[in-house]
């Protein structure tokens, strides 16, 4: 798990740094990072579905994921019910804007090759390379969204270190559990909501990524039935 330590507290040191930054940063720079995050957001989700959608076994199982994962999602009304609770944590008007910045950053942080394959890499091989590559550009990501958003972004890092770790327990208990078609699916769902964040972060599209979170199981049930049937 030492990668995965090492990973969070860049995250956490990002973000501190970057909350400084803000301290001093006039308001037509932090709308240019903004800006800038919601390009970025929109290219890195772009290029995960792009490498991995020609990987995919299955190509209409991540519409199927899309469309199952929103509808459970707005029946709960996750996103609702996050922006709400951010709200009244904050205390004032930046809660939404923390909000949308948590819903992106957990995204970014957590749905990537270097977050999903690195951990499953480190509890089979002890190569901690993958995470300690994602840990320094996490670094640079955190600092420009703590100089955005402010402190409150300091939240998304236990959502990584549970995300991650998640992934690894997953590989010590099982070294077949998360395959490389499995990665798939879930590469290309997660990278269709990151360019959902970012058309976000750009004020294209309220996209309400967090209503599409449960889109994440619909791959990992497929293949759970598909082993259980013997397919």
């Amino acid at each position: 798990m030492i990668g995965t330590i090492v990973n969070t507290c860049t995250i956490v040191a990002g973000t501190l740094i970057g909350v400084a930054l803000h301290k001093g940063t006039k308001d037509k720079y932090k709308n240019v990072l903004y800006d800038a995050l919601g390009l970025a957001c929109f290219a890195i989700g772009l290029n995960a579905v792009v490498t991995n959608l020609p990987k995919s076994q299955y190509p209409v199982l991540f519409i199927a994921a899309m469309a199952l994962g929103s509808i459970v999602g707005v029946s709960l009304d996750i996103d609702g019910r996050f922006h709400r609770l951010v709200d009244r944590k904050s205390k004032g008007s930046s809660g939404p804007r923390l909000a949308d910045g948590l819903a992106t950053a957990t995204l970014v942080y957590c749905i990537g090759p270097l977050s999903m394959l690195g951990p499953v890499i480190s509890a089979l091989e002890g190569d901690h390379t993958f995470l300690f590559t994602n840990a320094t550009l996490d670094l640079v990501t955190a600092t420009i969204f703590g100089s955005t958003y402010g402190i409150g972004m300091l939240l998304a890092a236990p959502v990584l270190f549970l995300w991650q770790g998640l992934f690894y327990g997953v590989a010590l208990i099982s070294s077949t559990a998360v395959s490389d078609a499995l990665m798939a699916e879930l590469l290309i769902v997660g990278g269709l909501m990151i360019t959902g964040s970012g058309l976000s972060l750009l004020r294209i599209k309220d996209c309400h990524v967090l209503n599409m979170l449960p889109a994440l199981l619909v791959p990992p049930l497929w293949f759970l039935i598909k082993w259980l049937i013997g397919l």
